[in-house]
């Protein structure tokens, strides 16, 4: 067989290993996610984590720009040579595309965390509401302890680069009581794609070749916790956006700074409202109202700050990244990140905060 054919051969052939793959989640779990996934993530951790910037982004920067610079090369002779062209693009994303699993997307088979957890995923309306309302009196809380001022918004006090330490602590409490999430070595950058990003809709990401944890460094800082604590959930291995945000509340509240048990209930509270304003509008109004009004200037805080940059450009890679997340087993695609409220909601039924 001519050797030009064999890369593309090998996409086809991974496309469809992936197609059973979720039929075999327990292996996927025994022998990656569990096993080689942890070597792999432990070696890049250390290598790169000590490094300041991120490395995964130069990496995207020199591809994409001798991505372009090939395309100029070919562009007077891809007429006549789009087959032999074709398939080096294919060998080249075929490649791409086993290193992407290899490194880290095998984890989108995994077993379902709430399986794994022994999580019930199912709630009634009187379970949101009963929930919604202790979220809401648990972050008036949180927010008066911290302000001294039911009207004051939170003023997050860290530095972007304090922030990523002191998030660890969450992740050492959270391991105490369930030690699959322990979070060893940090490596966690501030993107240098921020602006970018912004345009994009996106907080932050994982980058899947290096391992390192992705935050765009222009959000409202009150946020900076959460969105941290999201993307290091990915990093040990939970590639669900659903369970990324579970993960990255629990390590945010279990926190034994106020600043960041805020982050992660005003976090959860937002998108409880979210549903009940969708769900009910009047009995949203009525819980808006009980809500301190400092929390609402920061949730106004947020929504300004993308708006500034909302434009057709998000609706765009939203609407990629849907598909992107569906073709890698899971169905709810963009509609995920909202899930994780079952997650939240019957984890804490019968807990205190």
């Amino acid at each position: 067989m001519n050797r030009k054919y064999i890369l593309p051969l090998f996409l086809l052939t991974q496309i469809v290993f992936l197609r059973i793959l979720p039929y075999f989640s327990d292996y996927v779990e025994g022998f990656y996610s569990n096993n080689l996934y942890i070597r792999i993530s432990h070696f890049s951790r250390t290598v790169l984590g000590k490094i300041p910037f991120s490395v995964g982004d130069c990496i995207y920067a020199v591809l994409i720009l001798s991505a372009i610079s090939w395309f100029w090369r070919i562009r007077k002779t891809w007429k006549a040579d789009w087959k032999d062209h074709l398939l080096k693009i294919l060998g080249k994303i075929s490649v791409f595309y086993f290193f992407f699993h290899f490194l880290w997307a095998f984890n989108y088979y995994r077993k379902p965390l709430f399986e794994k957890m022994e999580i019930k995923r199912e709630y009634s309306d009187a379970d949101l509401l009963a929930f919604t309302k202790r979220l809401i009196v648990k972050t008036n809380e949180v927010q008066y302890q911290i302000t001294k001022n039911k009207s004051a918004k939170i003023v997050f006090p860290y530095s972007q680069k304090q922030s990523f330490k002191m998030i660890l602590n969450g992740y050492d409490n959270l391991a105490k009581e369930h030690p699959y999430f322990k979070y060893d070595i940090l490596s966690v950058k501030k993107s240098l794609f921020s602006v970018p990003l912004t345009y994009m809709g996106f907080a932050g990401y994982l980058n899947p070749f290096t391992n390192e944890a992705q935050v765009n460094d222009l959000l409202p800082m009150y946020t900076f916790p959460l969105t941290t604590s999201h993307e290091m959930a990915h990093q040990i291995g939970l590639a669900s956006e659903n369970e990324c945000n579970f993960i990255g509340v629990l390590a945010s509240v279990k926190n034994d700074n106020l600043y960041y048990k805020y982050a992660g209930y005003s976090f959860t509270l937002r998108y409880c409202l979210g549903i009940w304003q969708s769900k009910n509008e009047k009995i949203f109004e009525v819980l808006k109202k009980q809500v301190n009004v400092g929390i609402l200037k920061n949730y106004q805080e947020s929504q300004d700050f993308w708006k500034r940059y909302d434009t057709f450009i998000d609706e765009g890679f939203h609407f990629l990244y849907d598909n992107f997340l569906k073709s890698n087993n899971q169905k709810d695609g963009m509609e995920s990140y909202s899930k994780f409220i079952d997650l939240t909601l019957n984890y804490y039924k019968g807990r205190e905060f």
